[in-house]
């Protein structure tokens, strides 16, 4: 299975879209509690990145499609609204 998620910055008011094998190990990642690329947006943007959206897709090839979905202008739109709330 694969994840495709979306995270939050509240200090820095950034969002952030990925997709995954291991969503629990790249989240780590991201907080900077295993090791990352040091010039990826999340390190360079430094702070509790917590996860509010994910979806599980059976493939990869979903998983990147899905995403690319998310960053495009709707996606963002989409992502937007779900932090906003009801």
């Amino acid at each position: 299975m694969y994840y495709v998620y979306a995270i939050k910055n509240a200090q820095r008011d950034k969002i952030y879209i990925g997709q995954t094998k291991n969503l629990e190990k790249r989240l780590k990642r991201h907080n900077r509690q295993l090791p990352s690329k040091t010039k990826s947006y999340t390190y360079k943007n430094a702070g509790e990145w917590e996860l509010f959206y994910k979806e599980t897709l059976p493939t990869r090839k979903g998983a990147l499609k899905r995403e690319k979905e998310l960053k495009s202008y709707r996606g963002r739109e989409y992502i937007k609204k779900l932090l906003k709330g009801p």
